[in-house]
């Protein structure tokens, strides 16, 4: 795990200059630079970076300023560490890093090596200030879900290394073994924002649900009291799973599905002799019945409750301009009593969990290119994935915290990263001569 983060402090002062001081004695302080001085003045940025390691015996470059050099390209949504070098020649990196840019080659190789724990380190660290601030606070009766689900970060019949897991496709012309890479990755939902805790790679021979124990093996021994209940899709409704949280003493909630389970069918007969309750959540409306106290999961030994809601919600069709009636079922399993929570609150539980799709990997591989390959190779992959995690929590947590409340209906996070990246460019001579 490399030094506390005290030493690390010490250590590495004067490892990133005070940007933001330079610019207002320059008279301008843009948001790149403010989003680091924001991350050093509340995540102690600095000491998170110069904690990283990798096993170099005598490097000649600095883990922290191959990390530094990564995090830029992140916040700057760069895409890859080719365009990465391309921007060498800005300004921005003789100031802060003190060194020139290291060469997109020597990132790939270096991060090949990096200790994985050693980032996993700088996003505890995140979490643990932003909770120290007050920030991560609970909208579901003091209950602060996790959503964990996996994630396929691309698939190749190609290219592949020692980590990739393989399917047999069947095509047009002939069986083919497809390569890929799948992870679990954990987010915290809170009611501001959300915050990507780690991520666990899925191995060879394994399914997705060992991988989710073993990520929340290690979460719940470093994020102690971080959640109270932890939510998944239905591939999630693993007894399995359930007794891993229980053993624990974490609460579960999952999507209920296959109708061929004897706990469906119990509870929908239940169902049938009870009046649903009349619930409004946002725009939609929804009938709920909600039974507790069911055995019929053979495969756990503990009475489970079971929900189930008929939602309509209506929208305005863009074609025709015509009112269109929506109408979706859910089902939930959960360890949550009705006194933990009531029928709205783990209404609200269940349909949080998409934010992990939404807020989650949507915005990362859309926004943060968190889905590009930057080197092929497991350690390398996961550790520029974990390095996305703390990009996109530094991100968060200064739009959320640090500007005003007056600017986030006033422009988006999309506009706010443009500004970032355009700022490194303005760093770069223009090759262009131009006219007179």
């Amino acid at each position: 795990m490399g030094r506390p983060l005290s030493e690390n402090a010490s250590a590495c002062r004067g490892a990133f200059p005070d940007l933001p001081q330079q610019a207002k004695e320059a008279g301008v302080l843009t948001i790149l630079r403010r989003i680091l001085r924001y991350g050093d003045k509340v995540v102690h940025l600095t000491a998170l970076l110069c904690q990283m390691t990798d096993r170099r015996k005598r490097p000649r470059i600095p883990t922290r300023l191959m990390a530094g050099s990564v995090l830029v390209m992140l916040l700057c949504r760069l895409g890859s560490l080719h365009a990465l070098e391309k921007a060498k020649a800005s300004s921005f990196w003789r100031r802060w890093l003190q060194a020139p840019l290291p060469s997109a080659d020597s990132i790939g190789r270096v991060y090949t090596l990096v200790d994985p724990d050693t980032v996993r380190g700088g996003i505890h660290q995140i979490y643990a200030r932003l909770k120290r601030n007050k920030a991560i606070v609970s909208s579901w009766q003091c209950l602060i879900p996790l959503v964990v689900d996996g994630h396929e970060s691309h698939a190749s019949y190609r290219r592949h290394c020692d980590g990739c897991l393989r399917r047999t496709i069947r095509t047009e012309h002939g069986e083919k073994t497809q390569y890929y890479h799948r992870h679990v990755s954990a987010l915290l939902v809170s009611r501001d924002f959300a915050l990507l805790l780690d991520a666990e790679p899925q191995r060879p021979e394994e399914d997705e649900v060992a991988a989710a124990i073993r990520l929340l093996d290690r979460l719940i021994a470093r994020f102690p009291r971080a959640f109270d209940v932890v939510l998944g899709d239905a591939l999630y409704t693993d007894p399995r799973f359930y007794q891993f949280l229980i053993q624990h003493g974490k609460e579960v909630l999952t999507v209920l599905k296959d109708q061929r389970r004897d706990l469906i069918q119990d509870a929908l007969a239940l169902f049938a002799g009870m009046e649903p309750t009349e619930l409004t959540l946002n725009s939609t409306r929804a009938q709920c019945w909600d039974v507790e106290g069911l055995t019929s999961w053979s495969q756990l030994d503990r009475p489970v409750r079971v929900i189930h809601s008929q939602e309509r919600s209506h929208r305005r069709r863009q074609l025709d301009d015509q009112i269109e009636e929506n109408v979706s079922c859910w089902m939930w399993v959960t360890t949550l009593s009705q006194r933990q929570a009531t029928t709205l609150t783990t209404l609200k539980l269940g349909h949080s969990r998409w934010s992990i799709e939404n807020e989650g990997f949507n915005e990362m591989v859309n926004h943060w290119s968190a889905d590009h390959v930057y080197k092929h190779e497991s350690t390398a992959m996961l550790v520029f994935w974990l390095m996305t995690m703390i990009a996109y929590n530094l991100f968060q947590a200064f739009f959320f915290r640090n500007l005003k409340a007056v600017l986030h209906s006033a422009v988006t996070k999309l506009h706010i990263a443009r500004l970032i990246s355009s700022e490194l460019y303005q760093g770069i001579p223009s090759p262009i001569a131009l006219p007179p």
